[in-house]
């Protein structure tokens, strides 16, 4: 087996661990393999990460690959109980435990969850997003990245048959949405290929029948979705309690158990209700200078008709993009100003979401991986897709109004995903596991914490502190609709409800999270609990500290250490 060597990012090992013992040396060894065959295994996360040798490949699915990939991560768990972890030191301490936990997250996924049987959003990796980050990004000339763009796309029509073989009883929901995005990735082979492919003109031209092929394939599979897979899914998007209690401890690497997740979020609900209607009140009787006491009173007529004064002033397909680059220049400014955290000289570039990823979120942040040297970090800010009304484009856009893309800049930008990423990228380990394995509620929760951070320290005025505490309350709403939708029953009516009436959302935006919240098991979960553990922990810090707390200090020092479980940096901080 080939052991995975990357200019610049393995260090020297004496450097790293000048006093690794005979343990040590055992365990970056097996590290060290485990990470080669996982990318091996799946390269479309390998293009991500930034490892380029896989770019030409895509993930097998079949019924074989499958058993065998169980099978070595059986294996590689045997050789990590053989270790003796307490005997491990420096970053090997903590990334033994990161790995194990994620060994045994592949084992339950391979055995229980069995996604690629009922989930038809599993191929979708290999069939658009395969083919975009070839796109996406100028990490090498385009005479490099097409011969591998033209090797996955050979490859296409056999993860179609692979699906198509795979695939017994999906829910609706899953099949539906899969139709979608087939759709648009239809729509990527055929015309947003075209930035990559016109840097290299006679290439394109090669490329065309190819193209033509692959579109026609897709089309093909879009056509079977429809007829075949639509009327047999009729399977439950509910996980149910065992499988998502299971999941919940893999996905979130918690110490949090399921319970008392659910009792935190029911009581922050109502301390975030009481705080956005303190924020909103002010506001209210400047807006509305006659109102009487009996209104003034009134919680949720207050917050709402705040909010709704806010959303007017929003912006629009054609000015979103260059608003978000005011607020990115605005933001890194404030944060500077006041010491909140270091900030970083990577280049950030504000670019229109692509058409197949747009209609669920308005922004999200697309770092470079952790093995890309020089990459940009994109953030992507979403006109709506061409398709929706109008009046759906105006709710979408008074959800995502002036205030609250301010509070979104700073939870995807500055100082949150594209800082935070920037500061882990330059942590350095004897393996590659701890920047491999990176915790989703470390990076989401601190996207959150950010927010509130930043609220604290003044930026936006009440306005945005309104929108701060409006998107707390839809973490918040997200953990309980994760949890009550996939180890419960809670039906669209109440999931509508707690989403309006409690956490004040648009109804288009509600909508899409029902959708979301059965796609998805767990991932919900992660801004609630992330940002939980890191209040918890910079309370801890300041009680431990005292008079003597620094925020920018303490900020540099919690993502100084990559992205590990939030339980780890407590460790690691002596916490």
């Amino acid at each position: 087996m080939k052991v995975l060597v990357i200019p610049g990012l393995l260090l020297s090992l004496s450097m790293l661990n000048a006093a690794a013992t005979t343990q040590d040396d055992t365990f970056q060894k097996i590290a060290r393999d485990y990470v080669e065959q996982y990318l091996q295994s799946n390269p479309e996360q390998a293009t991500e990460l930034g490892d380029h040798r896989f770019d030409g490949e895509l993930t097998d699915y079949s019924s074989e690959a499958r058993a065998k990939d169980l099978a070595t991560q059986k294996e590689f768990r045997d050789k990590l109980n053989a270790i003796d972890g307490s005997q491990l030191t420096g970053a090997n301490n903590v990334d033994f435990r990161i790995l194990k936990e994620n060994i045994d997250y592949e084992i339950f996924r391979a055995e229980e969850l069995k996604e690629p049987e009922w989930n038809p959003l599993v191929y979708m990796q290999s069939l658009a997003n395969s083919l975009y980050l070839l796109v996406a990004r100028d990490f090498a000339p385009a005479e490099k990245r097409i011969p591998s763009l033209r090797q996955r796309m050979k490859q296409i029509p056999g993860v179609i048959a692979q699906a198509k073989a795979n695939l017994q009883h999906p829910p609706r929901i899953h099949t539906e949405t899969a139709i979608e995005q087939t759709q648009g990735a239809i729509n990527l082979v055929r015309t947003e290929l075209a930035p990559l492919l016109d840097q290299a003109p006679q290439m394109k031209k090669e490329l065309g029948p190819l193209q033509n092929k692959t579109a026609a394939a897709l089309e093909d599979y879009k056509k079977w979705l429809q007829s075949d897979l639509l009327p047999r899914s009729d399977g439950d998007f509910r996980l149910g309690a065992e499988k998502y209690r299971k999941k919940l401890r893999f996905a979130l690497a918690s110490d949090l158990p399921m319970e008392e997740i659910m009792k935190r979020a029911k009581a922050d609900l109502e301390l975030t209700q009481t705080a956005i209607y303190e924020t909103a009140l002010p506001l209210y009787k400047k807006y509305f200078p006659n109102a009487d006491q009996q209104t003034l009173a009134d919680k949720h007529k207050v917050t709402a008709a705040v909010l709704d004064k806010l959303a007017e002033q929003h912006p629009n397909d054609a000015t979103v993009v260059d608003y978000a680059k005011k607020v990115v220049t605005e933001a890194t400014d404030f944060v500077k100003r006041h010491d909140v955290v270091s900030v970083p000289n990577g280049p950030l570039d504000v670019i229109a979401m692509p058409e197949f990823k747009r209609g669920v979120a308005i922004a999200y942040c697309d770092a470079p991986g952790p093995l890309e040297k020089n990459g940009k970090t994109f953030f992507a800010v979403a006109p709506t897709p061409k398709d929706w009304s109008k009046e759906r484009k105006e709710s979408f856009f008074r959800e995502y109004n002036n205030y609250m893309i301010r509070d979104l800049t700073v939870h995807e930008a500055m100082p949150g995903h594209f800082l935070q990423l920037a500061h882990a990228n330059e942590f350095h380990a004897p393996t590659l596991v701890r920047a491999i394995f990176q915790s989703g509620p470390f990076i989401e929760g601190w996207a959150v914490y950010c927010e509130q951070v930043m609220a604290e320290q003044g930026y936006g005025g009440p306005e945005v502190k309104m929108q701060q505490l409006k998107m707390r309350l839809r973490a918040i709403c997200n953990a309980i609709l994760d949890q009550s939708i996939h180890a419960g029953n809670m039906s669209e009516k109440e999931a509508m409800g707690l989403m309006t009436k409690e956490g004040y959302q648009q109804e288009g935006e509600a909508v899409a999270k029902w959708k979301r919240a059965r796609l998805t098991s767990a991932q919900l979960s992660t801004y609630f609990v992330g940002a939980t553990e890191h209040l918890d922990l910079r309370a801890a810090e300041q009680t431990e500290l005292g008079d003597q707390f620094n925020l920018k200090k303490y900020n540099d020092q919690v993502i100084s250490y990559g992205s590990p479980p939030v339980k780890y940096v407590r460790e690691l901080m002596g916490l």
